[in-house]
């Protein structure tokens, strides 16, 4: 296991960053960790940001992350703004947090508005400098939950929360290249910048305004090994034509439910790849890795201390202990998010079939059908499974007998010798609601199919639902 602090994370790069590899890439720059090391993004300022509560507001995501490898241990605090912040919540988040510096690339009269005490413009030039770095601080770092509506929930983490379920890696002779579709500000993304830092590898940055093919062209120009995202970040990627432009040799899935319609494709595609799903969260930390192809969790996972985390299920939610949980919730009354046995509650609900525990969908996300339940991660698993389906959605229409019924949008699959047709659409939303009466109890029936050309993802790379 790697140590968890400042001074090994430092010596980390340190060890490592001689090597002209390892670099950071974004769409228009590369960043040499070596030059980092030896010098300063934010031009000298380090000694005015000891001790202070940073706010890290930024367009970039470099910005973002060079800021976090040179103020860890220098700062207080750490805030991670996520891209889509509203800015009418800085307010309450300056308050919150009690910020009283911010680093940000953002427009001159944006930065004056944050009425923070100094406020730091951020160049992605490196200033070569005599700098020091030493551990002061266990620099506690905030990070946004997403999904969230109103102001917004921040969550607190150490270092060691953070990078605790990061090994130390096998060794490679072939130099180690990471990417992910994720934004680095949120938790899914903070986690692969971490491993890349620590594994001694380099990191390929996407960008927002960037089509996946494109995205997907650079990362394999840069010899991508091992890349990340969402279920629904790699079906875009697949239906961008273009998710052969990568050979990873580790493939991993986290954020959504992984079905095995997903996991098979990408197996296809890439047949030398370990192929993984995780399930994470800003709060529970990293819960487990599933590395043998299949969707689901092995019942053997709930054993005591697995791999160090406890899991249980609870009136059927998933409930994880570990080193690996915030410490908290930030500017609450009650800032706790563990029960008094140690447990978070993620509010992600399972069910034990054959062996194994089966996502079937979140607590809050549930349709009424008439007093019955429906999960409609539980219907779009079955959908997914359809030679020809490549994502979808369920969500409720509201019915004046049922008070809601259950609905679906799918994205096909492209096919060559496809004619498109409506026999042929018909033909096939036929073959797929015969694949869920055969799977599923009747009110879990979509009443109805809609073919959709794509499904809108959020910021945090899933499928965006209706508000519930």
């Amino acid at each position: 296991m790697l140590q968890n602090d400042v001074a090994s994370l430092w010596e980390s790069l340190k060890g490592t960053a001689s090597r002209p590899e390892r670099c950071i890439w974004t769409i228009d720059q590369r960043i040499n960790l070596q030059d980092l090391f030896a010098g300063s993004s934010l031009s000298g300022r380090l000694e005015q940001l000891r001790d202070r509560s940073v706010l890290l507001l930024t367009k970039s995501q470099l910005c973002a992350a060079l800021s976090l490898i040179e103020l860890d241990g220098i700062a207080r605090r750490l805030i991670l703004c996520p891209p889509d912040l509203d800015p009418e919540h800085i307010p309450f988040v300056i308050d919150t947090a009690a910020v009283n510096a911010a680093v940000s690339d953002q427009e001159a009269q944006i930065c004056g508005a944050l009425h923070a005490d100094c406020v730091f413009p951020w160049s992605s030039t490196i200033k070569r400098g005599e700098h020091v770095r030493g551990k002061q601080h266990a620099t506690e770092w905030i990070l946004f939950t997403s999904g969230t509506t109103g102001p917004p929930k921040m969550v607190s983490h150490s270092l060691a929360s953070l990078t605790g379920a990061i090994k130390t890696p096998s060794f490679s002779a072939q130099p180690i290249v990471w990417s992910t579709f994720y934004d680095i500000r949120r938790y899914g993304g903070l986690q692969i910048f971490l491993r890349a830092l620590l594994w001694g590898g380099s990191l390929v940055l996407s960008d927002a305004g960037e089509p996946a093919k494109d995205f997907l062209a650079r990362a394999g120009s840069h010899g991508v090994t091992h890349m990340s995202g969402t279920p629904s970040h790699w079906r875009r990627a697949i239906m961008s034509g273009a998710a052969g432009r990568i050979a990873p040799v580790y493939v991993r899935l986290s954020g959504e439910i992984a079905d095995q319609g997903i996991l098979d494709s990408l197996r296809v595609i890439y047949p030398q790849a370990k192929i993984a799903h995780a399930f994470a969260s800003t709060e529970a930390g990293v819960g487990f890795e599933v590395e043998d192809g299949l969707a689901g969790i092995p019942a053997s996972y709930f054993s005591p201390s697995a791999a160090g985390v406890d899991m249980k299920i609870e009136d059927g939610s998933l409930r994880i202990r570990s080193g690996r949980t915030a410490l908290g919730y930030l500017g609450r009354e009650n800032g706790s998010l563990v029960a008094e046995d140690g447990y978070v509650d993620t509010g992600d609900m399972l069910e034990l079939r054959d062996g194994r525990y089966y996502f079937v969908g979140r607590r809050g996300g549930v349709i009424n059908v008439g007093g019955l339940k429906v999960h409609p991660e539980e219907v779009e698993a079955v959908i997914n499974r359809h030679p020809r389906v490549q994502m979808s959605l369920v969500k409720s229409r509201k019915n004046p007998v049922t008070g809601a019924i259950v609905v679906a949008e799918i994205v096909l699959k492209l096919e060559p010798d496809s004619n498109n047709s409506t026999t042929e659409a018909a033909a096939l939303k036929s073959e797929i609601l015969g694949d869920c009466r055969r799977a599923l109890p009747a009110y879990k029936v979509p009443a109805a199919i809609r073919i959709v050309s794509s499904l809108a993802v959020t910021p945090s790379g899933k499928v965006a639902r209706p508000d519930a």
